[in-house]
C-alpha cells in the first residue's frame, strides 16, 4: 500500500514544483485511482509503535518521485539509453554493495533466470515508463502506473484461479472511473510555443513542419535534430514534451 505514495509525490512534486498542469478532473482521476490501489493493498495490523519501516518507504517514494520528474526532463531523449543507463548504474551499485557485505553470485541458470525477468520488469517497464512521460507528462503517466496493483491481481486471477474479492471490484472500479476521467479529459486552449532546438524521434505533425538539409527518403518516424519555430495555435493537448508551458 506505501509503495502508491509514489504516484502520489510524484503528482504533487509535477504539480507544485516543476508547474505541470492540472485541472479538477485529472485530480479526480488521480484520486480515484490511488484510492483503488490502496484499498486492494489495505491489510489490518494491530499495535501501534514508530512506523520506522514505513517512514523509509515513504522516504523512498519521495527518491522515486523526484526521480520521476527529472526523467521527464531527459524523455525526449531515446529511451532505451535511458534505461540502460539507470538500469546499469543502479545494478553496479547494488552488486558491489552485496559483494561487499559478503554475498556472492549464484550459479548461471539462475542470473540468466534474474537476467531475463530483469529485462521485462525493470528494462522494459522503464523504456515504456520514459515514452510515457514524453507523450502524457508526468503526473498523468504516475496515476496509470498507480493501476499496476489491479493488474497484478487480475492476472493472478487468470493464472492461480484465485477468487477475486469485494474489495478488488471496488478497486477495479475506482481505477476504472479514474482512468476514465484522464483519458476523456479534454484540454484546449490557445498557447505559445517558444523556438527550440532539440533531437528526438517524431513524425512530421503540426508541431514538426521542417525541412531538411540532408537527403530523406520520406520514411516516418525518424530521428534527427530539428527546430521548432515560434507558432501561438490551439489545439487538445497533454503537458508532453512540447507542451510545458504556463497557463
Amino acid at each position: 500500500m506505501l509503495l502508491n505514495l509514489e504516484s502520489v509525490l510524484t503528482a504533487v512534486l509535477a504539480w507544485g514544483v516543476f508547474c505541470e498542469n492540472v485541472d479538477r478532473r485529472v485530480a479526480l482521476g488521480m484520486l480515484a485511482i490511488v484510492a483503488g490501489a490502496v484499498l486492494l493493498s489495505w491489510q489490518r495490523r494491530s499495535g501501534v509503535s514508530v512506523p520506522w519501516g514505513a517512514l523509509a518507504i515513504a522516504g523512498a517514494c519521495l527518491c522515486w518521485a523526484l526521480d520521476n520528474n527529472l526523467t521527464r526532463a531527459v524523455a525526449g531523449s531515446d529511451p532505451v539509453q535511458i534505461a540502460a543507463i539507470k538500469g546499469g548504474v543502479a545494478g553496479t551499485i547494488n552488486i558491489a554493495i552485496a559483494l561487499a557485505l559478503g554475498y556472492r553470485f549464484p550459479h548461471l541458470l539462475p542470473v540468466l533466470a534474474a537476467g531475463a525477468l530483469g529485462f521485462i520488469g525493470y528494462g522494459l517497464s522503464l523504456v515504456l515508463f520514459v515514452l510515457a512521460l514524453r507523450h502524457l507528462g508526468t503526473a498523468r503517466t504516475s496515476a496509470y502506473f498507480s493501476t499496476a496493483p489491479f493488474l497484478g491481481a487480475a492476472l493472478a486471477m487468470a493464472l492461480f484461479t484465485e477468487h477475486g474479492s469485494l474489495a478488488f471490484l471496488l478497486a477495479g472500479a475506482l481505477m476504472a472511473i479514474g482512468v476514465w476521467l484522464h483519458v476523456s479529459e479534454r484540454h484546449v486552449h490557445e498557447h505559445e510555443h517558444e523556438a527550440l532546438a532539440h533531437n528526438h524521434r517524431h513524425r512530421h505533425d503540426v508541431h514538426h513542419f521542417h525541412a531538411h538539409d540532408f537527403p530523406w527518403d520520406g520514411q516516418e518516424p525518424h530521428t534527427h535534430p530539428h527546430v521548432h519555430e515560434q507558432i501561438i495555435h490551439s489545439h487538445p493537448h497533454y503537458p508532453d514534451s512540447h507542451h510545458r508551458h504556463g497557463h
